[in-house]
């Protein structure tokens, strides 16, 4: 990627090497990476497992602790700060233009576990974004699980990720995230819960498209491979492959996230239509 006309984003905040409050040393990247999986192959929230299901539900617990704020110095961060700041310009763009103002998250950059305003949560359940205090949760080592334990090496992929946290929050301005967890808290079934998760995770996948779209068209950040490397950071977070890498079996009632072709598919909707009323995907079959 081509980000060196961009300041890292200064809506940063840096809690890594911070002692977590009752959390002891933490788990390592490996184990929690493990748990995550065999969360995901049964159907299961990893929060749940590990004592934070709070983060995607929304429960309103207050965040009571901070790291530094500011752009950070280390490389990596600084790559993940640069691409929130691309998310910013286009976002801002895309909801000027619909009359709206974009509201700009925060990222906490954190190492292990952290405390949000939705819960507890252990790096395990990959980078997420939490509603109730409008910011992304992420521990860099996932960009290196990606590349080595999922295959899906790149900063592109890495910018995915981020892109798709993202893209959950531009769902929570736009009103829809709201109440999808709230058709997930009133379903029957956990199957009828799955299916609403999914269809909350490949639009934003497809908004993750979107914005990849108008980075590129309005700042010519993508090089030859990155939108290779965008497909394959999808596929390889497709929960049909992490099923397979956790148990040998899919369960197609277990996904909560999309299969593999599925999460390609709408990513790749987004960023040839750059569009955001093309990540429909509550109406049909996603």
């Amino acid at each position: 990627m081509r980000l060196d006309d961009f300041k890292p984003s200064s809506n940063v905040e840096d809690r890594r090497g911070m002692n977590f409050p009752g959390g002891g040393g933490g788990l390592g990247i490996g184990t929690v990476i493990v748990v995550g999986l065999l969360g995901w192959a049964l159907g299961i929230n990893p929060m749940t497992l590990l004592g934070g299901l709070e983060a995607l539900q929304g429960s309103g617990q207050q965040q009571t602790t901070q790291g530094r704020k500011g752009p950070p110095d280390d490389q990596v961060a600084q790559f993940a700060a640069k691409v929130l700041a691309t998310t910013e310009q286009v976002w801002t763009d895309q909801f000027r233009q619909q009359g709206r103002t974009y509201t700009k998250p925060t990222m906490v950059l954190f190492s292990g576990r952290v405390q949000s305003a939705c819960g507890d949560a252990s790096a395990a359940v990959g980078p997420f974004y939490c509603p109730v205090d409008q910011k992304i949760y992420l521990d860099l080592d996932f960009f290196r699980e990606l590349a080595t334990r999922f295959g899906a090496p790149g900063d592109f992929a890495s910018a995915y990720v981020i892109a798709h946290e993202v893209g959950h929050h531009v769902q929570n301005l736009i009103g829809i995230l709201p109440k999808l967890q709230q058709a997930q808290r009133n379903a029957a079934t956990q199957r009828e819960a799955n299916g609403i998760s999914v269809r909350s995770e490949l639009m934003a996948d497809c908004l993750a498209g979107v914005w990849a779209n108008h980075a590129n068209a309005d700042y010519r950040v993508l090089e030859p491979g990155d939108v290779d490397e965008g497909m394959k950071a999808a596929a390889a977070v497709g929960d049909d492959r992490l099923q397979r890498q956790a148990t040998g079996t899919v369960v197609r009632d277990n996904f909560t996230h999309g299969s593999s072709q599925q999460r390609v598919t709408w990513f790749m909707r987004g960023l040839k239509a750059g569009n955001m009323n093309q990540c429909n995907t509550l109406q049909g079959t996603p």
